[in-house]
């Protein structure tokens, strides 16, 4: 169950890591974050963001054009 979930539909990129990096800002270390996108591009763009990051991707897939990632705050 993730402790924050960020509803970033509809936004093309950058807009969902931008709100994906602040939703994980407000988060501890250990603590999860959802993120839900339909940009085609997220996939490539978010594994790429969390792998720069000291997150760790605990999910990541795709369901009728609906992309969510859960993420791990490092």
């Amino acid at each position: 169950m993730a402790d924050i979930v960020v509803d970033a539909k509809g936004l093309a990129c950058p807009m969902p890591i931008v709100r994906a990096k602040k939703a994980m800002d407000s988060l501890q270390p250990g603590q999860l974050m959802q993120l839900e996108t339909t940009d085609k591009g997220s996939m490539n763009d978010f594994q790429a963001w969390v792998g720069q990051t000291k997150n760790e991707m605990v999910e990541a897939k795709e369901n009728n054009g609906v992309f969510t990632f859960l993420v791990r705050k490092g």
